[in-house]
């Protein structure tokens, strides 16, 4: 499946509400799929429906992570042992992008994958340009010196996020932060019908 590339309330209103929480989304205006038809296209979803809907949600609230890629994180959720719910959280929050978008360092994980694919990001003082990458407790990022100008980034550093979640430390207007824990069921702070996204795969 193809990554999606147009305007991200599109992507809201498919499901009803802003993905992401934002209060002035379109979506919270608009709870219905865009097009001529969209107020007439809500109806009583089947089992699968359901499934499918949470499972897309999840995939767009990440930033509209490929089919392809989701279903190997699903794979190695399952093979970790424990909650394969949880565990499926805890490897998505621990990707790059996410962190970086969680410290504050981009307003979206769409602006903070950007980051790390064009290098202004670094992982224990090293380059990594891949979103994917899965980020260890003691693990330090920070910003590329030389991308210390750039706007967005500065409104970032100036600007921390009010709260960070538990597993994340940073100073205030720092230029690095830090995973001081893996994420678990008590720290994760997103709430999606994982056993809903289970039982898709499980088909």
């Amino acid at each position: 499946m193809a990554k999606y590339t147009g305007p991200k309330h599109k992507l809201s209103r498919r499901v009803g509400k802003c993905i992401w929480g934002r209060p002035n989304s379109p979506a919270e205006k608009r709870p219905y799929p865009p097009g001529q038809h969209g107020k007439n296209m809500r109806r009583k979803l089947s089992v699968y429906g359901i499934q499918l809907l949470e499972k897309q949600k999840l995939r767009m609230y990440y930033g509209g992570i490929m089919e392809r890629q989701m279903r190997r994180i699903f794979d190695k959720a399952r093979t970790l042992g424990g909650n394969t719910g949880t565990n499926l959280l805890m490897l998505l929050e621990s990707r790059l992008d996410t962190v970086v978008w969680r410290l504050g360092f981009a307003p979206t994980i769409f602006s903070a994958r950007q980051m790390v694919n064009h290098c202004h990001i670094l992982v224990d003082g090293q380059k990594v340009n891949i979103p994917s990458f899965q980020v260890k407790p003691g693990m330090v990022i920070s910003i590329r010196e030389r991308s210390r100008k750039i706007p967005i980034i500065i409104n970032g550093v100036e600007n921390p996020p009010v709260e960070l979640p538990e597993y994340l430390e940073r100073e205030a207007k720092s230029y690095e932060g830090k995973m001081i824990a893996t994420p678990n069921a008590a720290t994760i702070r997103v709430q999606f019908d994982t056993l809903s996204i289970i039982g898709f795969y499980s088909r």
